[in-house]
């Protein structure tokens, strides 16, 4: 065990995986309840608090700044929402208003009364994750980071909270006035949410940064959302997610010499990026796709439509061949060889030389439209034009 804790990349490691862990946690419900921007405030406002214990305790670490911090952080939010009530701004409107404001004040404060001893904002806000093994606290005779300590303890409590509050939390985050009406005061959680939030970045302040903390409270979780809408694969999506970013990150610094830090964050936000263009139901791809099975079963309604009403008469040599959709219809080539191919595939159409003509399958289909009194294919709800993926 004191070789794991002596050894620098293992810390370096540990350190980030708890800030993701912690991160995920908490983000995981910010994020769903839209509040995500809420952790940037935070991450500001509790330099005013670090500042302010540091006035009155003398105390710069410790239960006391922590304890000052987070409570300047719920300060932030209570301030926000009480402006937002109000009536004369917006939420996001009364959150720029107030957290600079604190920021510029605990930056005064500093410039102020602080400016012979360790008290940066630079530090406060950007941290360094490569020198958290150089600031170490015996624990049973072993040497391990005061970073790994504060983050363990802050872990364990975020942790604890989310589990022994899931069904609060859960119901909270997706129906408050349910939960309201249950009893189960969603405002105290929220609250009870944020503080830990603040906690939580006060003490990875020191090791990564408040800023740094922001993008792992808020990437992972909203990079899960691209791939599940159920609550519990969500949070572990994260998590996954957050380690995965903290271990890519640090061998990439390793390989450019970079900030590790810097391309730990940069790992999450690449995860996004490849979520967000290839997450099976809500990327880029998979909605192209998607409108793209919409564009082909509408062209193929439309074919049908029309083979039906031409089915009959001297005008169905002309309108019953492909050219026709060309030149009728204005369809190029591929459009209409496209839905041709969508009609045979579906059983409702077939050729007769060189006309096309509708299937038993492709008449009832037609009556079925013409009845309803709108193109829709079998299979489609008709209530909300969906089209389903696989046929």
């Amino acid at each position: 065990m004191s070789a794991l804790f002596a050894s620098i990349p293992a810390m370096i490691l540990l350190t980030g995986l708890l800030v993701a862990a912690s991160g995920a946690l908490l983000g995981t419900f910010l994020v769903l309840r839209g509040a995500a921007m809420q952790t940037d405030a935070i991450s500001h406002a509790i330099v005013l608090g670090i500042v302010l214990v540091w006035m009155m305790t003398g105390a710069r670490s410790g239960p006391v700044v922590v304890a000052g911090a987070a409570l300047a952080g719920l300060a932030t939010v209570l301030l926000s929402e009480a402006l937002a009530r109000s009536g004369r701004v917006r939420m996001d409107a009364a959150i720029g208003l107030v957290f600079p404001a604190l920021f510029a004040l605990g930056v005064l404060l500093i410039n102020l009364n602080a400016r012979n001893i360790h008290l940066d904002v630079h530090t406060v806000l950007l941290g360094e994750i490569g020198f958290v093994w150089l600031h170490t606290h015996h624990v049973a005779g072993i040497r391990v980071p005061v970073a790994v300590l504060s983050l363990g303890v802050v872990l364990a409590l975020n942790a604890g909270f989310v589990a022994l509050f899931w069904k609060e939390l859960k119901l909270a985050t997706f129906d408050p006035a349910l939960a309201a009406a249950m009893g189960f005061a969603p405002a105290l959680l929220f609250n009870g949410l944020l503080a830990l939030t603040s906690a939580t970045a006060v003490a990875a302040f020191d090791a990564v940064g408040a800023v740094m903390f922001i993008a792992f409270v808020i990437v992972p979780p909203a990079t899960a959302l691209l791939l599940t809408d159920r609550l519990a694969p969500l949070l572990a999506w994260a998590l996954a997610i957050g380690a995965a970013s903290v271990g890519l990150g640090y061998v990439l610094a390793q390989y450019w010499d970079v900030s590790i830090a810097g391309m730990m964050a940069s790992a999450a936000g690449a995860f996004f990026a490849l979520a967000l263009v290839l997450a099976p139901g809500r990327g880029i791809v998979a909605q192209e796709l998607r409108r793209h099975a919409q564009r082909v079963d509408a062209d193929c309604r439309a074919l049908v439509a029309h083979l039906h009403s031409h089915r009959e008469g001297p005008e169905r040599a002309e309108e019953s061949t492909a050219r026709a959709l060309e030149e009728h219809l204005r369809w190029s080539a591929q459009r209409a060889r496209r839905a041709i191919l969508e009609g045979h595939d579906r059983g409702l159409l077939r050729r007769e030389g060189r006309l096309l003509a509708l299937t038993e399958a492709g008449l009832a289909t037609a009556r079925q439209m013409m009845a309803a009194g709108r193109p829709h294919m079998p299979g489609q709800d008709p209530e909300t034009d969906t089209v389903p993926l696989k046929r």
